[in-house]
């Protein structure tokens, strides 16, 4: 097809430069990241003139072959620093060309539902919105640098070399700013340094290498900031150097093979969850947000392979119930046990059992003595009165069997005091002929023990006060007995 004398200069320049695939460039315009997200897009492009205005219709004629290839090179379309207006849409085509857009301002948002197509690059561009759902890339997808104020819509996109939103600034008054569910990046996505305003859907989407939140800002109060749920991650997933979400981040049910680094922000007090994270299976797991999360957080009945985190930065509730790990990292473990205690719905024993076994598999038995006694003092606060007063005998005395050693102390205890308080007034003989030499020592170690060791206790009769005394004695032997045996069954006892 030649040259068109219904083209405008502008046109005109797109039209002949196809062939070859070189850049139109209308006008100079300042490209690449800068510390602002969006900021290089143009802000005045609805006052450009015919000198700087493609029609869309010509670009699309362009990329379904309007004009051949010149011989030995790669036709695209390539344009800088235009103001495009009508609609740039091609539904259910196959595009075999390159776009390629920098500066330019769209009037309407870009339609390419259901479209094949090769790489589509709309970098450091002004535009209301983006359809690409069910869309196939043999390439990538870049919106990098872009000021877009519709929704951008990916939902069972495939890309074959990822999907580049770094730097974007998103505005959308739909719930979902970026909806990509079920969406497939056979490479990365990023979306570093983006400012997003609305939700983020990654729901079912898979990536084949690294999803990159570096620095980027999501806002939804009230809502979710991300939603992720089942997602499958084959690489790391980054949310730190000033990441922040307003609004909950749910990746229920995700599968990362990688990292999930989470060192960024989340305020999201009026959700049910700030950081859903339950049901996920990731290799590591390193969680250490920059604050506090503001909010409850849930990793329960999820699988992780390594937990690093930071004591600090716990939230006040924290659901644990059902988590799994092979290695934890970092934390003393007086701020474990707290760290196990955090359920907002009260006491769980799961949390406090897989904390246990993590220090036996890790040497140390004393830690996990040190936390199952911590569970049963916690289970104890849940329990009837009756329950709560034996609870508190057993801690007391043998600390429910996981600290005999206890049983031996108030053993000598009253061994000493009974000693002392029958030498000074030793109690009479029953038979005085055939009573041994009385040893305040050896009568008190008889009326400590269930079954007498030293013929004392049946051949004296103690009166007055140290009567009330020798009943005494009698008792608290069976009760240390009792909560010996009692504790040591319990720690006998399979967990």
């Amino acid at each position: 097809m030649g040259r068109s004398p219904r083209l405008s200069e502008a046109e005109r320049k797109l039209w002949n430069a196809f062939p070859t695939g070189e850049t139109v460039e209308l006008a100079q315009v300042v490209t690449g990241h800068g510390t602002v997200a969006g900021q290089n897009a143009p802000k005045d492009g609805d006052t450009w003139g015919p000198e700087r205005t493609v029609r869309a219709s010509v670009i699309t004629s362009l990329l379904l072959g309007a004009r051949e290839a010149a011989p030995g090179s790669v036709p695209a379309v390539r344009l800088r620093g235009a103001r495009i207006t009508g609609s740039l849409s091609i539904l259910g085509g196959r595009v075999e060309h390159e776009l390629v857009l920098s500066g330019c301002h769209l009037d309407e948002p870009v339609l390419l539902t259901a479209t094949t197509t090769r790489s589509v690059r709309l970098t450091d561009c002004t535009l209301p919105g983006f359809s690409g759902g069910g869309m196939r890339v043999a390439g990538h997808l870049s919106l990098s640098g872009s000021n877009i104020t519709g929704t951008v819509r990916l939902a069972r996109a495939v890309f074959e070399s990822g999907l580049w939103l770094g730097g974007i600034r998103l505005t959308a008054d739909d719930v979902w700013a970026l909806s990509a569910g079920s969406m497939v990046v056979d490479s990365g996505a990023t979306f570093r340094g983006a400012d997003i305003t609305g939700g983020v859907r990654l729901a079912g989407s898979r990536m084949n290498g690294d999803v990159n939140f570096e620095g980027a800002t999501v806002r939804n109060p009230g809502g979710y900031a991300i939603r992720a749920d089942d997602m499958v991650v084959e690489g790391t997933v980054h949310c730190t150097k000033g990441f922040t979400a307003q609004g909950c981040i749910r990746v229920r049910g995700a599968r990362i093979s990688g990292t999930f680094c989470f060192a960024g922000a989340v305020h999201s007090p009026d959700t049910p969850y700030a950081l859903h994270a339950s049901h996920m299976e990731v290799r590591e797991f390193y969680l250490d947000p920059a604050e506090p999360v503001d909010g409850v957080v849930t990793l329960a009945h999820s699988r992780v392979g390594t937990l690093q985190d930071d004591p600090h930065t716990w939230p006040e509730k924290l659901r644990l119930n059902g988590l799994t790990y092979d290695r934890l990292r970092s934390g003393k473990v007086e701020r474990r046990i707290d760290w196990a205690g955090r359920d907002p719905e009260g006491f769980r024993p799961q949390p406090y059992e897989q904390l246990a076994a993590w220090y036996l598999r890790d040497g140390n038995d004393g830690l996990a003595r040190r936390t199952q006694l911590a569970k049963l003092r916690a289970r104890r606060r849940t329990q009837g009165p009756g329950l709560r007063v034996w609870g508190r005998l057993l801690d007391v005395t043998v600390g429910y069997g996981y600290r005999p050693w206890l049983a031996g102390v108030w053993f000598a205890l009253l061994l000493l005091v009974g000693t002392v308080a029958f030498g000074l007034n030793p109690p009479r003989p029953l038979k005085p002929d055939e009573a041994p030499v009385f040893d305040s020592f050896a009568y008190s170690f008889d009326l400590l023990l269930p079954l007498p060791a030293f013929g004392q206790r049946e051949m004296f009769d103690p009166a007055g006060w140290t009567q009330g005394l020798a009943y005494g004695l009698v008792v608290a032997g069976w009760i240390l007995a009792t909560a010996l045996i009692a504790g040591a069954t319990r720690v006998l006892r399979p967990q």
